[in-house]
């Protein structure tokens, strides 16, 4: 298994929660590739510490964007993200049409995450409004907006 999808592996695992703290340990091995791990390193292997922290925003907060947008509902997601999974089933149920993109499996929702200088999911926008989180009596005075 590659370094990358071990890493992407292991922060995907210690994401359930809304704020994740993980201690998570690099080091070379023997045939001189870099390894990740939760665990300890093998005996006599020198290693790093490395400490993650994981977001999913559950308080929302409100702001502006630059992001050329629609009027329509857009959010920018992961598929481990409880506070995501929410408001898409708050959207299914009361049918409110949304376009959405991961920002780990799609190139677009990657770049517009970037732009919007993401620093957690779900991102939420409307028009020129931003939700950074998700509650409903907050997202409801944005769509109403």
């Amino acid at each position: 298994m590659n370094n990358k999808l071990t890493l992407l592996i292991i922060i995907l695992l210690t994401s359930f929660t809304q704020h994740a703290y993980s201690k998570i340990y690099k080091w070379v091995d023997e045939n001189g590739k870099t390894q990740f791990s939760d665990q300890k390193p093998p005996e006599g292997q020198i290693s790093e510490t490395i400490k993650l922290k994981i977001n999913s925003i559950k308080n929302p907060h409100l702001s502006k964007h630059t992001l050329n947008s629609s009027s329509n509902v857009v959010i920018y997601s992961a598929s481990w993200c409880g506070v995501c999974i929410v408001a898409k089933r708050y959207f299914k149920k009361n049918n409110i049409p949304y376009k959405e993109y991961d920002i780990e499996k799609s190139n677009k929702g990657r770049n517009d995450y970037k732009h919007l200088r993401g620093r957690g999911v779900p991102i939420i926008l409307i028009g020129k409004q931003r939700m950074d989180g998700f509650d409903v009596s907050t997202f409801e005075k944005m769509y109403q907006g």
